[in-house]
């Protein structure tokens, strides 16, 4: 039997499906451009609120990089 699909990342995972380096990810949370999920005095990321920043935040042609 496999194991369920994840709904949380840790700041580890998160930096790494986004292709960002941990510290841009953290001055991203820090902004509040990306939302987290407080587990006790951790922070994750959640899987779908990731997918929904991505598609916000997607250009269709010839956006500023």
């Amino acid at each position: 039997m496999s194991e369920p699909a994840k709904l949380l990342l840790t700041a580890t995972e998160a930096a790494r499906v986004l292709s960002v380096s941990p510290r841009t990810l953290w001055s991203m949370t820090a902004s509040g451009e990306l939302p987290v999920v407080r587990v006790r005095r951790s922070v994750r990321y959640s899987v779908d609120a990731l997918r929904e920043w991505i598609a916000s935040n997607q250009t269709m042609h010839g956006g500023t990089l």
